[in-house]
């Protein structure tokens, strides 16, 4: 079973083409369990698939999140695969991809950089309190795409000097909130300067911080936007793991189309030897 490892901006994963070496999608939830575990096999923060398409795009993209779940999006990895649509020519320079969320736009900026349109805004609610431990926390509720990917966004101030195991005990009680229907990926942020954010993202399914996140960036800059707290102009978002770009251009009060750009890697390719496979089957 061959393999890529990528990474968009630190937020890693694992690439496995189902079209050129089919497997049983029904086999991928395990794999994504056994292969992502870090100490113990190559490790990732999800796994993505690459399939055939069944609705009019160049390809097929299932991502599965590193505890096997399925998600409906993920906008580092769709940078990451429409680099390797790229460069094992499934598509050229511009690409549609298929995702459980809808279709999705690609465009190579340039050998490492890439900018997706990303699943546009299907329900945002600016004032969306959330109350943990006896704290209200002032939050906004976005879902990108149908089905809709969740996302809350959180102010924190002084964000990267927060202590990691307070953020981290509070994005799992967010994650988790009552108020959630399927919970939540928790983007806390911090507003540095005009139209430049920092942002930690507690992803759910990963169940931790991740570096990066594609989708948790354009949520909150589209809230932001509408708050009129941000131009929606090329917003500079910094994460652990580098620097992503969003446009959430508004048109009469309404957000259009939703562009998240950034860099790509491709850290290695090989294949998967691992001897504990015949466990996930």
């Amino acid at each position: 079973m061959n393999f890529w490892k990528m990474n968009g901006a630190g937020n890693d994963f694992i690439m496995l083409d189902n079209i050129a070496s089919p497997l049983p999608t029904t086999d991928y939830p395990a794999l994504a369990r056994l292969l992502c575990e870090r100490h113990l096999s190559i490790g990732a923060d999800g796994l993505m698939v690459i399939d055939h398409p069944t609705e009019g795009g160049d390809y097929k993209m299932r991502f599965y999140n590193s505890d096997g779940s399925i998600g409906e999006m993920c906008g580092n990895g769709a940078r990451c695969i429409c680099r390797y649509g790229y460069e094992t020519a499934l598509a050229g320079q511009t690409q549609r991809v298929e995702t459980t969320a809808g279709m999705i736009t690609g465009h190579r900026i340039d050998a490492r950089n890439y900018c997706i349109q990303l699943n546009s805004v299907t329900t945002m609610e600016l004032d969306f309190p959330m109350d943990v431990d006896g704290t209200t926390y002032q939050a906004c509720y976005i879902e990108l795409g149908n089905p809709g990917l969740p996302h809350v966004a959180v102010e924190v101030p002084n964000l990267k000097d927060q202590d990691e195991n307070w953020l981290r005990e509070l994005g799992r009680k967010l994650r988790w909130h009552q108020s959630l229907r399927k919970g939540a990926n928790v983007n806390f942020y911090e507003i540095l300067a005009p139209d430049h954010l920092y942002e930690r993202t507690f992803e759910r399914g990963v169940e931790d911080f991740t570096y990066a996140c594609g989708t948790g960036t354009g949520s909150v800059v589209s809230a932001l936007t509408l708050q009129g707290k941000v131009s929606g102009n090329h917003v500079t978002v910094d994460m652990v793991g580098g620097r992503l770009f969003i446009d959430a251009p508004m048109v009469d009060g309404t957000l259009t189309q939703l562009h998240l750009t950034g860099p790509t890697n491709i850290v290695a390719k090989g294949q998967v030897t691992d001897e504990d496979l015949c466990l996930a089957k």
